[in-house]
């Protein structure tokens, strides 16, 4: 199987771009991923950024992905739950997960409607940026924990 991550606009602090690039390299060397950024609407409207940015995201699916929207109101998993539900994934034969990070003020209702999973990685309010830096770090948790590789405690 295959892994995509989309995610909106850059990172710009140097210690998250740092931790990004770390989690990045150690995930590469267990699964196939590739990342693709797509612009963030700037202006100060939010709903048009909100459905500008959720289009750009909907462009860079194919009809056959399986997408996870990182989501608030989503669903929390534990990180074993996590990397069971991404071996059922593979399992079943699915050809590419793609994970997607909408902009900081949201998805569209179509984005939302797209979503096979829509995925929570916590209650807590979380500055946008670290988002991509804790999807990497969990995806590659899940990796080890699917392998009996020590990491996860």
């Amino acid at each position: 199987m295959k892994y995509r991550l989309i995610a909106v606009g850059k990172v710009r602090e140097p210690y998250v771009a740092a931790a990004v690039e770390d989690f990045r390299g150690r995930f590469a060397r267990y699964e196939a991923f590739d990342e693709i950024e797509v612009a963030a609407s700037h202006g100060g409207d939010e709903a048009r950024a909100v459905r500008e940015e959720s289009e750009r995201i909907l462009k860079a699916l194919a009809p056959g992905d399986i997408l996870w929207l990182l989501e608030r109101t989503g669903t929390q998993f534990s990180s074993v739950a996590l990397s069971q539900r991404l071996r059922a994934l593979g399992d079943a034969g699915t050809a590419r997960i793609v994970f997607a990070i909408a902009g900081p003020y949201g998805a569209s209702d179509a984005l939302l409607a797209r979503a096979n999973v829509r995925w929570s990685l916590s209650e807590l309010t979380l500055l946008h940026e670290w988002s991509r830096a804790l999807v990497l770090e969990q995806l590659y948790r899940a990796a080890k924990i699917a392998r009996n590789e020590p990491y996860h405690h």
